[in-house]
């Protein structure tokens, strides 16, 4: 294995991935190149996008970033692998994303920034708790190599986890959380499954973090370490990407058989991973602690991100919605309430979680030690709760500008089909300065978004990527400064607020946090701010 050229486009990207071996299966069966494997072509070529993006001249301000801390020396990087040191740095992986996911769909490779961020945030804890700097040594060394090669990485957050209502070490069958089986002079050995791992069979590298906060008698399972994707020991279950199958030949899969994400389950069996890619193991309290705010952090910056992917999304659909409006024979869909209002309805929902997305950033603050900015959570965490569960009425929405001809149209091949083509183009065709095959093409891309596999597929890693709404909940809840608000109304009723320490079991009063402005303010003199976007053609937002 040879890292990848660093600075890479989408076709030395493609090459760089036949230097590695991973042990990949799809479909039960075994893949002998990635890169080439038709089956996983269309992740291949949407991860591409995120290379090719960042050497176009017109996107390379928001899709590069100078790296001018833990150990970045200035050097320009991908978005995808900058730390962020602002919050326009924020602004900035926000547009960054939406740019991609409005081309491809789902960017994937945006989840290696979400994870190194959290874990520079914990190295840094983590040092400071040991009074060491073994731990931020470590991660600085290996961002450097992310740099130097401009890699991809697949995180492997997710475990099998075996029941549900056990902790990871009650578990009568312990390879269902990934764990250390051994440590020794050269490093640890880890053991395990993780599931649901974004991208994983076209990945340089793989990170391991763990997925729930760990108790000391988990320690085996509180464990951080980076590996290359053929790693010995390694196997990649994975899902084809995208739709390969589908009479691509004939336009049944317009959009994902161009673009994709292969999901995989991959099994950890006695892998060997040197110290100098071990960022913690559980070999102290501190780790087994501190592992948790890992999880925390993370999921804070992924939910960010995601808001982002989903607002590419959004974009297809509502310029797709508009696209059907006219096709079917409505040159302005905002002349007809019919129209108008499931439409306004729509950008409504995709602007209006993207909204958070930007308030998460614009009340970034810095985390102490580390300088690393943190999205605002309970915005983050609000912007994420909002698409999961919104993204269904985005697909009924799409559906209802756009009629049932989505899905009732005859298939591909009758468009080929010398007995019926002509007579489907005489009475299939509606506004008659749109051509019946640019109406149909139109409808088949919005049942490929949103009535196929594919649509489904969108739904559901909507609803559950980065957590089910449930742990949203849970860290909204957390991070919201509800004693603020029961203050101020004890304060309007002329009551007083009992300290908190004066009846520690009124918890209704403990969460307190200063109000968001303060001497600071949000662009403090010298901090980095959203970049201007270029105006491109075609582009939906």
């Amino acid at each position: 294995m040879n890292l990848a050229h660093a600075s890479m486009d989408s076709q030395s990207y493609r090459e760089s991935l036949r230097r590695y071996k991973p042990r990949v299966f799809v479909d039960g069966q075994l893949i002998d190149s990635v890169a080439d494997a038709p089956s996983l072509r269309p992740g291949v070529q949407a991860l591409g996008v995120s290379y090719d993006m960042a050497r176009d001249p017109a996107l390379a301000p928001v899709m590069t970033a100078q790296q001018t801390r833990h150990g970045g020396g200035g050097r320009s990087v991908n978005r995808m692998l900058h730390i962020n040191e602002s919050a326009g740095d924020l602004l900035n992986k926000l547009e960054a994303v939406r740019l991609l996911c409005q081309e491809t769909g789902c960017a994937q490779r945006y989840l290696v920034h979400d994870a190194m961020n959290a874990l520079g945030q914990t190295a840094t804890r983590l040092d400071d708790a040991l009074g060491q700097t073994e731990h931020r040594a470590r991660f600085e060394a290996y961002l450097r190599e992310l740099h130097d090669g401009d890699l991809s990485m697949g995180i492997c957050m997710t475990d099998a986890k075996g029941v549900r209502s056990l902790r990871p070490h009650q578990q009568a069958n312990p390879d269902s959380y990934v764990h250390v089986v051994e440590r020794n002079a050269r490093g640890i050995v880890i053991s395990g499954t993780k599931a649901i791992v974004t991208g994983a069979p076209y990945m340089h590298e793989l990170l391991v973090m763990p997925c729930r906060a760990m108790g000391q008698a988990d320690a085996d399972f509180a464990v951080c370490c980076a590996l290359p994707v053929d790693a010995p020991g390694v196997t990649i279950i994975a899902r084809p990407a995208g739709r390969p199958g589908d009479k691509l030949e004939h336009g049944a899969a317009l959009f994902s058989r161009r673009y994709g994400q292969s999901t995989a389950v991959v099994v950890f069996d006695r892998v060997a991973v040197p110290w100098e890619r071990v960022f913690f193991s559980g070999r102290n309290p501190a780790e087994v602690e501190h592992s948790a705010q890992l999880t925390y952090d993370y999921a804070s910056h992924h939910r960010h991100s995601c808001i982002a992917a989903r607002a590419g999304f959004g974009d297809l659909l509502i310029g797709a919605g508009a696209l059907m409006c006219e096709a079917n024979g409505f040159d302005d869909p905002g002349d007809h309430a019919s129209l108008r209002e499931p439409m306004v309805e729509l950008i409504k929902i995709t602007e209006g979680f993207y909204a958070c997305g930007v308030a998460a950033s614009v009340y970034a603050a810095a985390q102490p030690g580390s300088g690393i900015f943190m999205p605002e959570p309970v915005f983050a965490n609000i912007g994420k709760l909002l698409l999961a569960t919104q993204i269904y009425d985005m697909h009924r929405l799409a559906h209802q500008v756009s009629g049932g001809l989505i899905v009732a149209l005859p298939g591909p091949d009758e468009d080929h089909n010398p007995a019926t083509a002509a007579t489907l183009a005489e009475v299939l065709r509606a506004n008659p300065n749109v051509p019946y095959d640019k109406r149909i093409e139109v409808a088949r891309f919005i049942e490929d978004l949103s009535a196929s596999y594919q649509g489904g597929w969108y739904s559901v890693i909507s609803l559950h990527g980065g957590g089910s709404p449930a742990a949203m909940q849970r860290e909204i809840w957390r991070n919201y400064p509800l004693g603020n608000k029961v203050a101020l109304v004890e304060r309007l009723l002329d009551r007083g607020l009992l300290a908190p320490n004066h009846d520690p079991r009124r918890a209704i009063g403990l969460n307190r946090q200063p109000g968001r402005c303060c001497d600071a303010g949000c662009s403090a003199p010298g901090q980095a701010v959203m970049v201007a976007l270029p105006v491109l053609p075609g582009a939906a937002g």
